[in-house]
């Protein structure tokens, strides 16, 4: 949090601001001071809150905040490095959601890894409504994923972020290799 910052000062003074029969009254000045510590995190907010609504330069925890407002589910486990770019990519990510695309850039933001989807692809209808489903197989998506050490990979993280982008009925493969 901004108020955890040590020895914040405040740009606006209150007491250099009072009428000139309190500049001399002690009480006054110390009380103001009281102030000044207290208002200094809010300055210090609204003076650089272009730089909170950036995820790459807000501070950590404010990044979690943002990951909210673009409707993303953050683990607190992951790196800071790896929220951030999820956060600054959330626009781009939610416009391809669902598609081969937006799946691959997702796991490849979640891996740091080379990512190939491969999907059973396309939609089937019948003209008969009481006919049987048409259709050969169910659908599948399969996402294979190199990387240089797959042990790292959380693999019950990765499938789970998968199956969210792709309907409920469709399957999931999930392969990792190096």
């Amino acid at each position: 949090m901004r108020s955890a910052v040590d020895d914040l000062v405040s740009p606006h003074p209150i007491g250099e601001r009072m009428p000139a029969v309190y500049t001399d009254d002690d009480f006054t000045q110390r009380f103001t001071r009281a102030l000044d510590e207290v208002l200094a995190p809010v300055f210090t907010v609204l003076d650089c809150f272009s730089s909170y609504l950036d995820p790459r330069l807000a501070p950590a925890d404010f990044v979690d905040w943002l990951a909210g407002w673009v409707a993303l589910d953050l683990d607190e486990s992951w790196p800071t490095a790896q929220r951030r770019e999820l956060v600054a990519s959330a626009v781009h990510l939610h416009r391809l959601r669902g598609t081969r695309q937006g799946i691959a850039d997702h796991v490849r933001l979640l891996t740091g890894g080379r990512v190939d989807v491969v999907d059973s692809g396309g939609t089937a209808t019948s003209r008969d409504p009481r006919g049987p489903m048409p259709g050969t197989a169910p659908a599948h998506v399969l996402v294979r994923i190199r990387v240089a050490d797959p042990d790292a990979v959380d693999r019950a993280r990765i499938t789970a972020a998968v199956r969210r982008m792709v309907p409920a009925h469709v399957a999931t493969t999930l392969e990792v290799t190096s």
